[in-house]
């Protein structure tokens, strides 16, 4: 079984602000319901079996959206609440988004932040890739902007992010860094449960990334593929969601 979690709990705050309203930026559209984040990532449906999407701010307000637009693969679909949405950072999404699996089985899982636009073709590279993947972008790797990830002399990758938005600290020598494209893929999933365990209930209030360094520390590196993305929009505002238009 292939699995979709995706994660769209967040304050949408610089989106807001952009706008000059309050806004689920995830299932926002000027003209057609078609133009939303949401929509166009559930268009691949396709590839998955399951597809787990995690909410939090304004979740009514997603809960209708997907209701009403996807009645066609509603019983593909679970949807999870995170009520600690304003308190947690992105690793609780991702633990609750996980957590609503643990008694299925599945053999990969794709996970992708909500808030990318990320075209077809690096897409369903990573879907069809037989193995774990990171992906990357080809943007500019700038500290106020950019999830970054590098790889240390021995081969291990390791994310980093500053939540300030200032600059990045490399604590050591490296041989490749990359614009993360903060789309991946778990394809060892009994390595994902086991590092799980190893993890207490405040590990996840975090970033993502704490877990995702953590699985990628242990998964086996001859089966991790890099994708790149040739077309990326990381939506922080609606300047950003524009530029959308001109890439489909």
């Amino acid at each position: 079984m292939k699995v979709l979690l995706l994660t769209v709990a967040g304050l949408s705050t610089r989106f807001s602000k952009s706008l000059e309203y309050e806004c689920l930026k995830c299932i926002y559209y000027r003209n057609a319901i078609e133009e939303s984040l949401l929509y166009q990532m559930l268009s691949r449906h396709s590839y998955f079996s399951k597809i787990i999407i995690v909410g939090g701010y304004k979740y009514k307000e997603l809960e209708d959206f997907i209701l009403v637009n996807f009645k066609d693969i509603s019983e593909k679909i679970i949807l999870v609440e995170n009520k600690f949405y304003a308190e947690y950072g992105s690793g609780y999404s991702l633990y609750l988004g996980l957590k609503a699996i643990e008694d299925i089985h599945f053999d990969e899982l794709v996970f992708a932040e909500g808030d990318l636009f990320v075209d077809e073709k690096g897409f369903k590279e990573v879907c069809r890739y037989d193995g774990n993947v990171l992906t990357y972008n080809h943007d500019p790797i700038l500290a106020d902007k950019s999830v970054a990830f590098y790889f240390d002399m021995h081969g291990t990758v390791h994310y980093i992010y500053d939540t300030a938005h200032g600059t990045f600290e490399i604590p050591e020598p490296f041989s490749a860094i990359y614009n993360s494209g903060q789309v991946w893929k778990f394809s060892e999933p009994e390595c994902l449960k086991k590092v799980i365990k190893t993890f207490k209930p405040e590990d996840f209030e975090g970033t993502n990334l704490v877990l995702i360094n953590a699985y990628f520390a242990s998964a086996r590196y001859h089966h991790t593929g890099m994708i790149g993305f040739d077309k990326w929009i990381n939506c922080n505002t609606v300047d950003d969601f524009n530029r959308i238009g001109g890439t489909i």
